[in-house]
């Protein structure tokens, strides 16, 4: 139904708009009508028009304040002026208030017709529009939560990057760093700790969606899934680090989201609060948000407030470090020794005389390294495998002359050193590259093989995937890089190939070749046959077989 308010002080004129378009329009339309300014605006404020006709020479408010006041209260409407006079000045302000057409008296029929089923058409575009825009919305509030999780798993649970920052865009995060929240659900508190989780974990499952929208409410955050009785939240941030003042600001609005979690669902809660990193280094922040709800009993704490934060030296590069072993534990060979070189520069630059302490550092990075690989799977440790590495470390600083001090003290010649720690340091990230490409072929030659084996039956991702124990999405991102195709891509490859062989064979139908590739439709099959290989079945068939 379209609203139309018709105002002029001519009764004449008034009824005639009103009768041409309720004869045309009658079954779509409620029609209401004034003679004064002030009427046809009392009337906009409760009938609330689509589409207005106003006489500009009305008695007291005109036509024109009249449009402004209800532009106020119904920015939507479509207003058509209506003037006895072709005044520029009048059509000019009309035109400024964004009128859609000035009309002069007289008004032929047609004309009023020609402008209501113009009106009529834009306010269906609008209203399509608008119910598009509500139904993206209506996905969007559907699509977020299963990205914002997303984003948490892989921030929390993942090395790899690539997917983060494709996340980090979809929900348009720019922030470089961000701290971690975790709250935790129970049936009621004893001692500060938390009881019932298990019972409250069921309780939450139901109310996670309602949980959701409380908290995007109250805090700029993203919302990650339910794990037991905890849900871990990511809050974006931009500046490095968190003053006092924040941090008590803070935990103040986490006392606050506690109380309506209680007052909302009728269960009691406790966060931490981890400290700001950057986004790759965000498993830190969890951690210590953990940590906290693990070291204290009070219902909020800000993981600061637990324990002091440890630091380095102001010109200590700790960022170089955290990323030489998020590349060790990515098994980024080349990148990793890049980052190690401009780490192992920076020590002899900055401390030439301190080479025990050197020594010792190049120790712990080794030490580190080899760690990651043996949690990786990558290597076996026995007791006594590092128990040359101190005596060859420190063999290794050997001391060299400096004839341009003019005596005869010495400098160390850090090299040797250096060969040895990168040799180390491959020699660990080398193991767990080759552990993952090892494992990921593998896993893509069984995958192939199940392949070869089934193309003749209705196969799927799910399928494949189940059959070599790997997650859908996990499987189908290593069988891409590992193969160079996905998964659709391959599988048709290798079926095209097998109906090749058997269009050869004369006495099997293209209907039943189809069936044995796997199509149950034979005219889908030949579709794809032919977008593979520029032939029909029959085509190739009497091209190859001579048939």
């Amino acid at each position: 139904m379209y609203r139309i308010l018709i105002a002029d002080d001519e009764g004449l004129m008034l009824e005639a708009l009103k009768k041409i378009i309720l004869d045309q329009y009658k079954d779509c339309c409620e029609l209401a009508t004034a003679k004064t300014g002030r009427a046809a605006i009392e009337t906009a404020e409760s009938f609330h028009p689509d589409i207005i006709f106003l006489d500009i020479q009305m008695p007291g408010i005109n036509g024109i304040q009249a449009m402004k006041e209800i532009r106020e209260s119904n920015g939507n409407a479509l207003f058509y002026i209506i003037s006895a006079y072709d005044k520029f000045d009048y059509a000019q302000e009309a035109i400024d208030l964004g009128v859609e057409k000035y009309l002069t008296k007289p008004i032929t029929r047609k004309t009023v017709l020609s402008v209501v089923a113009e009106a009529m058409e834009k306010i269906d575009r609008t209203r399509t529009l608008r119910t598009k825009q509500l139904q993206i919305q209506e996905k969007l509030e559907i699509i977020v939560p299963v990205v914002e999780q997303s984003l948490i798993t892989n921030l929390l649970f993942q090395t790899e990057l690539q997917d983060v920052r494709y996340y980090l865009q979809l929900l348009d995060i720019g922030e470089e760093n961000g701290y971690i929240m975790v709250i935790q659900f129970g049936a009621d508190y004893q001692d500060g700790q938390l009881v019932s989780p298990l019972r409250t974990n069921v309780q939450a499952q139901d109310f996670y969606p309602e949980f959701h929208d409380l908290v995007k409410d109250s805090l700029n955050c993203v919302v990650g899934p339910l794990m037991s009785n905890r849900v871990v939240l990511l809050i974006p941030r931009q500046e490095e680090t968190i003053s006092y003042e924040d941090r008590i600001r803070i935990v103040e609005n986490a006392r606050l989201l506690a109380a309506k979690l209680e007052e909302h669902f009728s269960v009691k809660s406790r966060i931490g609060i981890g400290r700001v990193c950057k986004m790759e280094d965000l498993q830190l922040s969890y951690r210590e948000a953990v940590g906290a709800l693990n070291d204290s009993k009070s219902h909020v704490i800000h993981i600061d407030d637990l324990k002091p934060n440890g630091y380095y030296e102001e010109e200590f590069p700790a960022e170089i470090e955290r990323r030489i072993f998020r590349l060790v534990e990515a098994g980024n060979t080349s990148a990793m020794l890049a980052e190690l070189n401009d780490f192992f520069d920076w020590m002899i630059h900055h401390y030439p005389e301190d080479s025990g302490d050197i020594c010792l550092k190049v120790l712990e990075y080794i030490i580190r390294a080899e760690r990651a690989a043996f949690d990786s799977g990558t290597i076996n440790y026995k007791f006594s495998d590092r128990k040359d590495y101190l005596r060859t470390a420190q063999s290794l600083l050997v001391p060299r002359s400096n004839p341009e001090s003019g005596t005869d003290s010495a400098a160390t010649d850090f090299e040797p050193l250096r060969r040895w720690f990168i040799e180390k340091m491959t020699a660990a990230c080398d193991s767990i590259r080759t552990y993952r490409e090892s494992q990921s072929n593998s896993v893509v030659k069984k995958a192939q093989a199940y392949i070869q084996e089934n193309y003749s039956h209705d196969l799927s991702l799910d399928d494949v995937s189940r059959a070599v124990n790997i997650s859908p999405y996990y499987f189908s991102k290593i069988f891409k890089e590992e193969s160079g195709e996905n998964f659709i891509e391959y599988l048709t490859r290798i079926r095209v190939e097998k109906a090749k062989e058997l269009l050869e064979k004369p006495d099997l139908s293209v209907k039943i070749i189809s069936s044995m590739c796997g199509y149950s439709d034979p005219n889908y099959f030949s579709r794809l046959f032919k977008k593979q290989t520029d032939m029909t079945p029959r085509e190739y068939r009497m091209k190859f077989s001579g048939q």
